[in-house]
Parts: structure tokens; C-alpha cells; sequence
């Protein structure tokens, strides 16, 4: 598979990391749209939010809990964050891997498109 967020798993590829465990791997997006934008990648390769199985449950709420804690480390959990995920082409997804883009201080505005 030529997964970008694979290789990044995997050490292939470096990556600027502010997170990691067992099922899930933080590190702040090469092209920031916010003073703090981090990626929260599963360590399991997903292709998409409509890919996600019963199985997958337990790992998308960590990936939420992962981003509260990112949130907190990077002082923008009083004031305010925003964490999306992208699905498809026009949904914005750029990488086929599941993400969950943290994004933070500044104001973010209504609508996001």
C-alpha cells in the first residue's frame, strides 16, 4: 500500500510527533490551517469514515480523547477548538487514511467551506 499516513506509522516517513500509543499516532499537519493543526491518525490503515467497522469503535473514540488531551498540551482547550474529519474527494479528504484534524487557536469561522 503507498499510504503516506502509513509510512508515517511505520518510520518510513518523519513526522513532527506530539502523540503516540499503541492505536493511535499525533503529529502536526506539514500545510497548518490554524496556529495549532494536528493529524490523529489510527495506527490501523482506514481508508475512510464510511470504511469505519463495529471493531472500530473503541479506535475512533480514542482518536476523540487523543484530541482533548492534544487540545489541553497546546493551551487551546478553554477557548475553543475544532476537530473534523474529512470523507472523499469533496468532503476535503486529501489522504486516503482515516484523520482527525485538530485545529486551534484562532476563531473559527461559520461556515468552514
Amino acid at each position: 500500500m503507498d499510504c503516506i499516513f502509513c509510512k508515517i506509522v511505520d518510520g518510513q516517513i518523519p513526522a513532527k510527533i506530539v502523540y503516540e500509543d499503541d492505536k493511535a499516532i499525533a503529529f502536526e499537519d506539514v500545510n497548518p490551517q490554524a496556529p495549532v493543526h494536528v493529524l490523529i491518525i489510527p495506527r490501523k490503515h482506514i481508508s475512510t469514515i464510511l470504511d469505519i467497522e463495529e471493531e472500530d469503535k473503541g479506535l475512533i473514540g480514542h482518536m476523540y480523547s487523543v484530541g482533548n488531551e492534544i487540545a489541553k498540551r497546546k493551551n487551546i482547550d478553554s477557548r475553543g477548538f475544532r476537530s473534523v474529519m474529512n470523507c472523499n474527494e469533496d468532503g476535503g479528504q486529501a489522504v486516503f487514511h482515516l484523520h482527525l484534524h485538530i485545529l486551534g487557536g484562532r476563531s473559527m469561522q461559520w461556515p468552514p467551506g
